[in-house]
């Protein structure tokens, strides 16, 4: 029996715009709970995607819940707009927001999952004063801005120690983990404390989305 508290989050950063319909649909069919956005503006990562627009656009092809993962200077300037393009997650990252905890008190406002993202070089000692506020964290389990990157390691590593804090402190936060996730691993960083994986190329570039799915969620029940 799958474990309902394990998400899959196919990221359509890996789908095939020209029929970004008929991708969506075909994930939720096969079994993804939830739907990740990756949105990035070519300046904090070296890549740019897309924006509120499309987001509003996925929000009308799926029912699936969408986690919005801004990889953007400035978010708070674009927070209301992916919310009311129909956001139900939004993660901003550590490493350039000076006023972390106003930001996240900002998502929190809207009634809507705030997460916290962590680079893979960042520790999580970073988070002693902000992870009390979030409900979710989000580890980059390669350095963001592309996708179809191999999995750094020492994750794993990071993960457990994130679990310990969060057990320690009595939290009910999440761990979500992005960037080279697929069949071969999930299972290790569910073990080490994951609950929501990020999973662009395994999922989108697969012949068989059903089966990986399948397999993913054998592995994590």
């Amino acid at each position: 029996m799958n474990n309902p508290d394990k998400k899959i989050c196919p990221s359509i950063l890996s789908a095939d715009f020209a029929i970004l319909k008929e991708e969506i649909l075909d994930v939720e069919k096969s079994g993804a709970d939830i739907i990740h956005c990756d949105i990035m503006d070519g300046s904090f990562v070296p890549n740019i995607s897309f924006g509120a627009k499309i987001v509003s656009d996925v929000n009308k092809i799926t029912d699936l819940p969408l986690d919005v993962h801004l990889m953007i200077n400035n978010p708070e300037n674009y927070i209301e707009d992916f919310f009311k393009s129909g956001a139900d997650f939004i993660s901003v990252h550590y490493e350039n927001n000076f006023h972390l905890n106003r930001v996240i008190n900002l998502i929190k406002s809207l009634g809507i999952k705030s997460g916290v993202v962590l680079n893979p070089s960042t520790s999580v000692t970073v988070l002693d004063y902000i992870i009390e506020y979030v409900d979710f964290v989000l580890l980059m389990s390669v350095n963001p801005g592309f996708g179809g990157q191999k999995f750094i390691p020492n994750t794993l590593e990071k993960i457990s120690e994130l679990k310990e804090i969060i057990d320690r402190k009595n939290l009910k936060c999440r761990i979500e983990v992005d960037g080279g996730v697929g069949p071969e691993n999930i299972k290790l960083l569910s073990d080490a404390g994951a609950d929501m994986f990020v999973c662009g190329s395994s999922v989108f570039g697969s012949e068989n989305r059903s089966e990986v799915i399948r397999l993913m969620k054998e592995s994590i029940s």
